[in-house]
């Protein structure tokens, strides 16, 4: 497509003037670029974003069943002030991830806060902090803040004009970019325009002198227009791209200045969207590719709408790895990219039980005792006021972690002859004369293995874990039908850690099942006598 022509301005979302293009106006998605090697145009303040992230992101073609359910801005619970709403199944490796960072930021930086006592304006400023350690994470170069251009016409008076409305129009039927059909309530934009139908009002736009029409007027009747279109959510895949801008700032500063500007921009009903391309942009579609492992896979699944591991690891730590074990593995000479630092925020999955895979050291012993849960369908989080839960590595848990890196099996023993490079790696004496001492030591009878527990008990024989025996434990589901009377509200438990090893999978438990991930041997006993949901 050529360069976009000279068309008037507009005012946008955040109250900056935009300037639009014959590709916005013609109801077209801006998504393609236009040119520039870094797959973006500028328009006046604001560049178009590049088709390739859209596919990187839905695939090929978006689902539009899967595209509503992500149309919800960040809303709080009436019943638990900090607590965020989740409307439908999908935004979760959204919203669970921002919930955590808001939680990490009351539990870590507020002490002393009651969650009853909150004010909506504490609230509000939680969420954008949540979100401003998130997106710092994933800054490459510039934080690039996309929103919509809610402008005169566009999209919503394109499709208004090819209905013929007129002024005793009460129900609308329009034809959507994607071939569907929506039917929309009777509004008053004809009243707006002094009587003139929005053909009219668009030629007056563009032409003045030939329809004597108040410009006033067709900015007023724009902007009825874009919040008729947020009320009746009925933007399609194609209509959102086709509005959507992204603006560049340099600072974190300037970030959190402009969501407290344009809090709007977070809770309208794309607000969780216009923070997940936020992210995606900030990343950059060059660094998203190369940490994923299979780029022809799409970040939100085509069919059930939720997020990959890839996606979830993107909004905890700031990188796309697929994986949730730690560091890099050397699988028959394939790289497989894992968390490579203790996590912000922590992960655990009932997933672990059922051996789909292996969460790291990393990720179950985060900095925070804030952990994001998983289930097989959906994303909830999990959270304590005890602080020794997360107590820095001890030297034996450091040896343990290191062991298992050497340990590929999870077999709790290595070859004898890696026992050297063990002992190097965590910066041991590794002379060869101690090596073989200790091997003999570690191996009496010659069995040609070390096992995990004689190499712990022979380097760090009196270390004694932090880890309190009694804790509570919090846990949040932001989807109101998983809670009890569907009032959002965080579920208090109280946990003890039992003297003998009571792992088991119980179906009829995932909860417990999850926690034994993290904890073997723990035991709650929830408020109520009701385990909170994790679907």
């Amino acid at each position: 497509m050529g360069e976009p022509s000279t068309a008037p301005s507009v005012a946008g979302l955040d109250g900056s003037r935009l300037v639009q293009g014959d590709q916005e106006a013609s109801g077209s998605s801006s998504s393609i670029s236009t040119g520039g090697g870094d797959g973006s145009d500028t328009i006046g303040s604001v560049k178009t974003i590049s088709k390739d992230l859209f596919n990187l992101l839905w695939g090929n073609k978006v689902k539009y069943d899967v595209f509503r359910r992500w149309q919800q801005g960040f809303a709080f619970s009436e019943y638990e002030p900090s607590a965020l709403v989740q409307r439908d199944g999908g935004p979760c490796c959204v919203i669970a991830p921002v919930q955590a960072y808001l939680l990490k930021t009351l539990l870590m930086e507020t002490p002393g806060h009651s969650f009853n006592d909150l004010t909506p304006d504490k609230c509000k400023t939680l969420l954008i902090q949540a979100v401003c350690q998130i997106l710092m994470k994933c800054k490459s170069d510039m934080y690039r803040i996309v929103s919509l251009r809610s402008d005169s016409a566009n999209e919503p008076m394109q499709m208004m004009m090819t209905t013929a409305t007129t002024t005793t129009t009460t129900t609308t039927t329009t034809t959507t970019t994607d071939g569907s059909v929506i039917r929309q309530a009777g509004h008053d934009v004809p009243d707006a325009l002094g009587g003139h139908t929005l053909k009219e009002a668009e030629e007056a736009r563009c032409s003045p002198a030939t329809v004597d029409v108040d410009p006033a007027a067709i900015e007023g009747a724009a902007s009825l227009l874009a919040a008729h279109y947020y009320r009746n959510n009925i933007w399609t895949p194609d209509a959102f791209h086709g509005r959507i801008g992204y603006r560049e700032l340099e600072h974190i500063d300037d970030v959190q200045r402009f969501y407290t500007q344009n809090f709007h921009i977070l809770t309208n009903e794309c607000g969780v969207l216009l923070l997940l391309y936020t992210i995606l942009q900030t990343k950059g579609l060059g660094s998203i590719l190369s940490e994923m492992s299979d780029p022809s896979e799409p970040l939100i699944h085509d069919t059930y709408g939720c997020g990959s591991q890839a996606l979830i690891n993107l909004m905890l730590t700031g990188r796309a790895v697929p994986h949730v074990w730690d560091n890099d593995q050397d699988v028959g000479g394939m790289t497989l990219r894992g968390i490579n630092q203790q996590s912000d925020i922590g992960f655990i999955t009932v997933m672990e039980q059922l051996q789909y895979c292996t969460v790291g050291f990393f990720y179950k012993n985060p900095k925070n005792p804030v952990w994001v849960m998983g289930s097989d369908t959906h994303l909830t989080v999990l959270f304590s006021n005890e602080k020794r839960l997360v107590s820095p590595e001890t030297p034996a848990e450091v040896a343990r972690r290191v062991f298992r890196q050497f340990d590929a099996d999870g077999s709790n023993f290595i070859p004898s002859t890696m026992l050297q490079d063990l002992m190097y790696t965590l910066e041991l004496v590794s002379e060869p004369e101690y090596v073989d001492l200790m091997r003999s030591r570690l191996d009496p009878e010659n069995l040609g293995i070390i096992l995990l527990n004689a190499f712990l008990n022979e380097f760090f024989p009196s270390e004694k874990k932090s880890m309190p025996d009694t804790f509570d434990l919090l846990h949040y589901n932001g989807i109101p039908n998983s809670n009890i009377n569907n009032r959002v509200l965080y579920n208090k438990g109280h946990a003890v850690l039992l003297e003998s090893d009571v792992r088991m999978y119980n179906p009829s438990d995932p909860m417990l099942t999850c926690l034994q991930t993290k904890w073997p041997n723990i035991e709650v006993n929830w408020n109520g006598n009701r385990t909170p949901s994790l679907n």
